[in-house]
């Protein structure tokens, strides 16, 4: 049980909690909201010592570990699969010491905490995870450095999880993953066998993951049972009551007001004065919570273009000269609403890249409308803003004829208000980033907009504005996204990017998420026959590790064949069978019988490392 006992933490004067209380069980999978700026991530770190509270307390168990994504690996030259394993370091210092362990109560019981936390089927679990976070097995034995910052985020992720600390501490960790990564993390925290707490303003992760929510608001912490919805309709409740017993109040303060106000200076009437002044003084105040005004984003509307406003017919497109995606016949119409669903590597950024003329085709043809206006927003472009410019200094370097007030206008309509107007867009916070890209995306009133995970970094209420803004919005909509709320609401139309291919998809985004779910077993059929009709030599670097792999397990049996032969040794002697010995001869049992079953492990593992290799054999033969 995680106990926070009425804690209070500043940040440079200004407060973040002052008082705050809140008690999670164990085990629980619990949603940390509220509005950006508000504390979350310095809970964070409160609740890993990294900052000292100015009052309260935070308890947690004894010996409680505690794991998050807290920066993304380096770009070193260790595997992906080599990483994630060495996340878990008890594993690693177990199978370092079994290499140097000559006492033979020692080797047990390193053979016996081995056994207890899985090691040997640590790298399928690693393996497993890798690949849900959109990590093929090629990926997997590839160099750190061969990969960006966002995907070397998504291998920190896969580390963290792969550890299973105690207390799981996630941090927006949908915003570096697509859709299908998110839906599969979804899946992977409800089965989560720790407490995580995960800021999140994914709803529907927050709906299908978490048992609780841990709501932030007005410095104070407040526990709501139940999922995101829950929550939502609960808290609406509470603020309606609020909002009514701070009306009745007002009222009731006006009307005691108005008779002071008459009768404080008649003589007659200045006893019962002071009585009211005295009721009102005694009305506590009812707060009325801080709530955010929606931040809004007004995009400018565009004229109206005649149908289709782009078309392509049999177009191929792709990178020095090879084709990523083929048989493309696509058309867009300006009232189209647009999602683009398929896993990583299958080809959504190369056609979003098409359709915005950053991507020419390299066979085919591309028609559009002599007037079409093309907007593109995505998350490089947020990072690639002048930091030491002003919002209003990225308007007037775009528009230089608009006046000062024309452009504050334009800013406050995304959210941008006359304080952020005026910062350096280095010390702006992620959303604000964020609602500025989306303003230069927009300024020219685009027919067609193509949003590439426009809500990383949006809070819920920045969400539900922008879903306000595309339902509204007169242009075409082309959406990448890990937000299956944003995708429900907006996309009229869905197109599935996979092999090589764009094809209509017809069924729903529930439907979709199933079939993700399920592994796709119609599609791991078809490559199973494919793979019996035509299978693919295993190069030499393959051959090598295979056989890498056989070693390693040899290794392994012959380390527990000397284990048990040294614990049957010492069973064999007769002393330990005395009677006064019974406890020990006991201990020394279970010892051996541990170490037998972790051969019994070892040896299935060797007899698929040498079935493997010999079918590679034979298929090279």
């Amino acid at each position: 049980m995680i106990t926070i006992s009425d804690i209070s933490y500043s940040v440079e004067g200004r407060p973040l909690f002052d008082g705050a209380s809140a008690t999670i069980p164990n085990g629980h999978k619990v949603g940390l909201v509220g509005r950006n700026g508000t504390g979350k991530t310095t809970l964070f770190n409160l609740i890993r010592g990294q900052l000292n509270l100015e009052s309260g307390t935070i308890t947690l168990p004894s010996s409680t570990r505690i794991g998050g994504v807290a920066q993304e690996v380096p770009g070193n030259d260790v595997s992906l699969l080599n990483t994630v394993l060495a996340a878990d370091l008890e594993r690693t210092d177990l199978l370092t010491e079994s290499t140097t362990a000559t006492d033979p109560n020692r080797i047990a019981e390193i053979q016996t905490r081995l056994n207890d936390i899985d090691a040997w089927s640590a790298e399928a679990r690693a393996a497993s995870i890798l690949i849900g976070l959109g990590f093929g097995s090629a990926a997997q034995a590839m160099p750190c450095r061969a990969f960006s910052g966002g995907w070397r985020m998504r291998v920190a992720l896969a580390a963290v999880l792969f550890a299973q600390p105690d207390l799981l501490l996630l941090d927006e960790p949908t915003n570096y993953l697509d859709l299908e990564g998110a839906i599969w993390l979804e899946n992977y925290l409800v089965k989560y066998p720790h407490t995580v707490i995960v800021i999140s303003h994914d709803r529907e992760l927050l709906n299908r993951s978490v048992q609780s929510i841990l709501h932030l608001e007005d410095r104070k912490l407040t526990f709501y049972t139940g999922a995101y919805e829950t929550f939502a309709k609960t808290r609406a409740a509470r603020l309606a009551n609020a909002e009514a017993e701070a009306s009745k109040q007002d009222a009731r303060r006006a009307h005691l007001q108005s008779y002071v106000d008459r009768f404080r200076y008649k003589a007659d009437k200045a006893r019962q004065a002071q009585s009211r002044l005295k009721a009102i003084a005694r009305l506590e105040p009812i707060t009325r919570p801080q709530e955010a005004a929606l931040k809004r984003f007004s995009f400018p509307e565009p004229e109206v273009l005649s149908p289709p406003i782009l078309r392509v017919e049999n177009g191929t497109v792709g990178y020095e000269g090879k084709a990523v995606l083929s048989r493309l016949d696509l058309r867009i119409d300006q009232d189209d609403r647009i999602a683009l669903l398929g896993q990583n590597g299958e080809g959504k950024s190369t056609l979003a890249k098409l359709i915005s003329h950053r991507l020419k085709l390299m066979s085919g043809q591309l028609f559009q409308s002599s007037k079409l206006r093309i907007g593109y927003f995505a998350q490089h472009q947020v990072e690639e803003l002048y930091i030491d410019e002003t919002p209003l200094e990225h308007l007037r370097r775009l528009k230089p004829t608009r006046t000062p007030a024309q452009m504050r206008a334009i800013l406050g309509g995304f959210g941008i208000g006359a304080e952020q107007a005026d910062t350096a867009v280095g010390r702006l916070s992620g959303g604000q980033k964020s609602r500025l890209s989306l303003l230069i995306a927009t300024l020219d009133a685009p027919h067609l907009l193509i949003l590439d995970e426009p809500t990383n970094h949006l809070d819920i209420e920045s969400r539900e504005a922008l879903v306000e803004a595309l339902t509204a919005y007169g242009g075409a909509v082309v959406l990448v996204s890990h937000d299956m709320h944003l995708l429900s609401l907006v996309a009229d139309r869905l197109w599935l990017v996979n092999g090589g291919h764009v094809r209509p998809y017809d069924d729903d985004l529930e439907a979709y998420r199933a079939l993700l779910l399920s592994g796709d077993r119609e599609k791991k059929k078809q490559e199973n026959n494919s793979r019996k009709t035509k299978a693919k030599r295993a190069s030499r670097d393959e051959m090598l590790a295979m056989k890498a792999e056989v070693r390693k397990c040899e290794a392994r049996l012959e380390k527990l064949n000397d284990m048990r032969d040294k614990l049957a040794k010492k069973l064999a002697d007769p002393t330990l069978y005395e009677v006064t010995r019974i406890g020990e001869l006991e201990t020394w049992n279970r010892k051996y019988a541990e170490v037998m079953e972790a051969l019994k492990r070892a040896e299935v593992l060797w007899l698929n490392a040498e079935e493997k290799l010999e079918a590679a054999q034979t298929q090279n033969a």
